[in-house]
């Protein structure tokens, strides 16, 4: 079967990200050949690792997988010890979920998030800080364990999902009825108390699409009206400061516009109106907000990025230092070179 899809990959490939068979850094696109008899719909990018859902719901991941991020079961040596590949260069199907279809998934700092056709959410990675929805362990002094989850297992098993989001050390999800729910360490550690039970998120209702960074987060309503919560450190939430919230905040500077999309960076966000205006804010250094090489300021309302305009972009994506844009008609404009850390579907 020849697919009618094709997986370009670019950047670094230190731990096999690229999933082109080996670990060498790449300037140019390359096809990710492992997957071309497949017909994939969405990818996802993360800083060490990468995953591709397949149309019929299969879930291939590869790279870095010292935490369990690739949902593979440990491999037994000769002397019968479970072991485990440092990085995997080449795709491979996560067969934990192969009786389930994957409909979407997210990549946090250390852990990943995904969601099948029935609203069910799994998790797998890192739980130090109970990301993965499961109470970690714990020294006599409280301080919390690193148990990798290596198998992908349930999350959140009473609510219907409709959409997962993984930060650094916390996860989102959105609920098939509008709601947002959330477990983990929201702020860098030490900040708040972590939580591995979900919580719902008070005061947001009717949402229809959520997007999370580094430790911040982004809820865009039914009615265009965007939220925000989280670490504000360099004015990523667009609040006009760089207090922290913990409870969701209206962003500034977008009243009158339609929003129809939504993105959050290590520590920058984006938005995308109707009309194809991108819209940046948060922390401007490398340029990853696009107001060119002579203003990589921080923002801390949103602004247009006026070195897009005109070029009718329907879908925007952050990664942990840049920004990427995809146009009607395919083209795909990136602020640095390297692949995005979210889907582009």
């Amino acid at each position: 079967m020849v697919s009618d899809t094709t997986i370009v990959t670019w950047g670094s490939g230190e731990d096999g990200q690229l999933g082109i068979g080996n670990n060498e850094e790449k300037e140019w696109v390359c096809a990710v050949k492992a997957l071309e008899s497949q017909t994939v719909r969405s990818v996802v990018a993360g800083s060490r690792n990468s995953l591709a859902i397949c149309d019929d719901g299969k879930l291939f991941t590869w790279g870095w997988n010292q935490r369990g991020t690739l949902g593979h079961p440990p491999e037994t040596k000769s002397e019968n010890i479970p072991s485990q590949s440092k990085t995997e260069n080449i795709p491979s199907q996560v067969k934990a979920l192969a009786n389930v279809k994957i409909v979407q998934a997210a990549i946090g700092g250390w852990h990943c998030l995904a969601v099948d056709d029935q609203g069910r959410a799994y998790a797998w990675g890192g739980n130090e800080y109970g990301q993965c929805g499961e109470e970690p362990e714990r020294k006599d002094d409280s301080r919390p364990l690193r148990r990798d989850i290596v198998i992908p297992q349930r999350c959140a098993p009473k609510l219907k999902v409709r959409q997962v989001a993984a930060g650094g050390t916390h996860s989102v999800v959105l609920t098939r009825d509008g709601q947002v729910w959330t477990w983990g360490q929201p702020w860098p550690p030490g900040d708040i108390k972590q939580i591995s039970t979900p919580v719902r998120v008070q005061g947001l209702d009717a949402v229809r699409l959520i997007a999370v960074g580094a430790f911040h987060n982004l809820a865009l309503q039914e009615d265009g009206a965007l939220w925000a919560w989280g670490n504000n450190e360099y004015g990523q939430l667009g609040t006009g400061d760089t207090q922290p919230r913990s409870q969701p905040i209206p962003v500034q500077g977008l009243s009158g516009l339609t929003l129809v999309d939504i993105a959050a960076g290590g520590w920058h966000s984006t938005a995308l109106t109707e009309d194809g205006e991108v819209y940046g804010w948060g922390r401007g250094e490398h340029g990853r907000l696009g107001f060119g090489d002579n203003d990589k300021s921080s923002k801390m309302v949103p602004q247009k990025v006026h070195l897009l305009a005109g070029e009718d972009i329907v879908q925007v994506s952050c990664g942990g230092t840049h920004s990427v844009a995809l146009t009607r008609d395919g083209r795909m404009y990136s602020v640095r070179i390297f692949i995005s850390a979210n889907a582009l579907e």
